[in-house]
């Protein structure tokens, strides 16, 4: 069976999506809260995490991806080594001794799971750091970025408000 999309039922399925008419708040909450998603510790899980929250909560879909992926992958090793020193220094937690040589003899040993459970048990005393830490600096981004996103939304629509019209 052939399915025929109008064009007005093509828009309101893209208003539906796109959430264009929702308020600057609103918009700038979703891109917040997927900056919040797209910082936390729990890695490989964002885009699933995002997209439910955007539907449950009935928030733009879009600004929620943006602010998901608005990290960069270069970013992310130093990204999350400070949020694990931050949470080391907040709860106490020490560094593996030899940490260095330990993780450098890891990648010579043979197989992805041998590797896998060695990164694991040198790196599972960090775990309570590394989800304090990157939970709390993906918080500070989060409040950055709605107060960010919100002064750029506004002014968007003000200058889109005050354009002239072209014959």
């Amino acid at each position: 069976m052939v399915w025929q999309l109008t064009k007005s039922a093509l828009e309101r399925w893209t208003e539906r999506l796109l959430h264009i008419h929702d308020t600057p708040e609103r918009t700038a909450a979703a891109f917040a809260m997927g900056v919040f998603i797209g910082f936390s510790p729990l890695l490989g899980l964002h885009t699933a995490i995002g997209l439910a929250l955007a539907f449950a909560l009935n928030l733009n879909r879009v600004a929620v991806l943006i602010g998901i992926y608005i990290h960069l992958p270069w970013f992310m090793g130093p990204y999350y080594a400070a949020g694990t020193a931050l949470g080391a220094w907040l709860t106490g937690a020490r560094m593996p001794p030899d940490f260095l040589p330990r993780l450098q003899a890891i990648w010579e040993l043979d197989g992805w799971r041998v590797r896998f459970e060695a990164l694991g048990s040198l790196l599972r005393p960090l775990l309570a750091a590394y989800l304090i830490g990157s939970t709390i600096l993906a918080s500070i981004l989060s409040g950055v970025a709605y107060w960010a996103s919100l002064v750029f939304i506004r002014a968007r629509r003000r200058a889109h408000h005050h354009r002239p019209e072209v014959p």
